[in-house]
């Protein structure tokens, strides 16, 4: 689980026209207050040392309101837990229902350490991992994967031909706006082909500004971020241009697959995550 939308400064859609046609606007996804800086946060320590090491605690904090004082009731609601040693580790069940899904080739967003990508390249399906954190990347080609070290919002190999692309464990919260990530991802994926996604339980919808953070108060840089639970990501993604398929839950993670028709649907939004200068 990593990535960001190619750093704070950035471009996102937004359905505010009558007709629900994109809106492009730019933004720095962080409220007033928290200056915008540069680089890429998940590239710091905190979470470099995680992977390395395969364990947390490791947490995202709500930086909106401000953080409160260390050790209170009040600072513990504004640490969102990150399952690295889950994500460090071999799939479970609910990956390998996931898992048994993919049809090839797959593209893993926000691959981290790499488990799913991993797993799909012992099964003999070409599987590639896409992240910014160099640890990320790194640590799934030494397990026998692959992946590059680039955000979703680049250019990206294989682009319209992936047969399944997958946005586990909290990506859809990258860059901060969900419908602008859906939108990217559908012209990553073939006509026919299906994306399948993880929904946040027990959360409508939050749009947060966050920073990585261990237990000991390091952390890195302030960067958007978003959780959806399972209405609101299939709404997003039907704007999107996408056709749900089905949802489940299994070990309590809500997850849905999604597909982009193979034809006769009019995308008014492709060019949303395409970035500035675009038709």
């Amino acid at each position: 689980m990593s990535g960001t939308a190619g750093g704070p400064d950035r471009v996102v859609a937004e359905r505010t026209q009558p007709n629900g046609a994109p809106r492009r606007t730019r933004t720095t996804g962080l409220p007033p207050g928290i200056p915008a800086q540069p680089g890429e946060p998940w590239s710091d320590d905190p979470y470099a040392h995680a992977l390395r090491t395969g364990r947390g605690p490791l947490f995202l904090r709500r930086l909106s309101p401000p953080p409160r004082p260390y050790g209170t009731a009040e600072e513990a609601d504004q640490l969102l837990p990150l399952d690295v040693e889950r994500w460090c580790a071999v799939p479970d069940a609910a990956d390998t229902v996931v898992l048994n899904r993919c049809t090839g080739p797959v593209l893993d967003v926000g691959c981290g350490p790499g488990r799913l990508v991993c797993a799909l390249a012992a099964r003999g399906v070409r599987a590639l991992g896409v992240d910014v954190s160099p640890a990320a990347v790194a640590r799934t080609r030494r397990h026998g994967g692959s992946a590059v070290r680039r955000s979703v919002f680049d250019r990206l190999p294989g682009e319209g031909r992936w047969g399944s692309v997958l946005l586990l464990d909290g990506n859809i919260g990258i860059g901060g706006d969900p419908f602008a990530l859906l939108a990217r991802l559908r012209t990553l994926v073939a006509p026919g082909g299906r994306l399948l996604a993880e929904a946040a339980p027990r959360v409508e919808e939050e749009r947060l500004t966050v920073r990585v953070e261990d237990s000991r108060g390091r952390h890195g840089r302030p960067f958007p971020w978003a959780r959806v639970g399972t209405a609101v990501l299939l709404r997003t993604a039907e704007a999107a241009g996408w056709t749900p398929a089905s949802r489940w839950t299994a070990e309590g993670r809500p997850f849905v697959e999604l597909h982009r028709p193979r034809s006769g649907h009019r995308d008014a939004c492709l060019t949303a995550a395409e970035g500035p200068g675009r038709p």
